[in-house]
């Protein structure tokens, strides 16, 4: 097998471990490591707009991730 199809599919399995997870911080982390796998898997493949797509979704699991932290620390001071 092809090891961007392995990354594929290990990302989309990582997504949706995110999905079922209830810690809003492994939740995120899940979706980022999972969204770069298919990241790659999609530059693989050359789909520029599952490239861009997947692109929005890697930035937007950093930046709830990073809300998350910044929250946390604030009610911890």
């Amino acid at each position: 097998m092809d090891i961007y199809k392995i990354f594929g599919a290990f990302g989309l399995i990582l997504i949706s471990i995110g999905i079922i997870t209830k810690q809003r911080k492994k939740q995120d982390l899940y979706y980022i490591v999972g969204g770069i796998l298919l990241e790659i898997y999609s530059i693989y493949i050359g789909d520029k707009i599952f490239i861009v797509l997947q692109l929005i979704f890697i930035l937007s699991a950093i930046f709830d991730y990073f809300k998350k932290i910044n929250k946390t620390n604030i009610q911890n001071n």
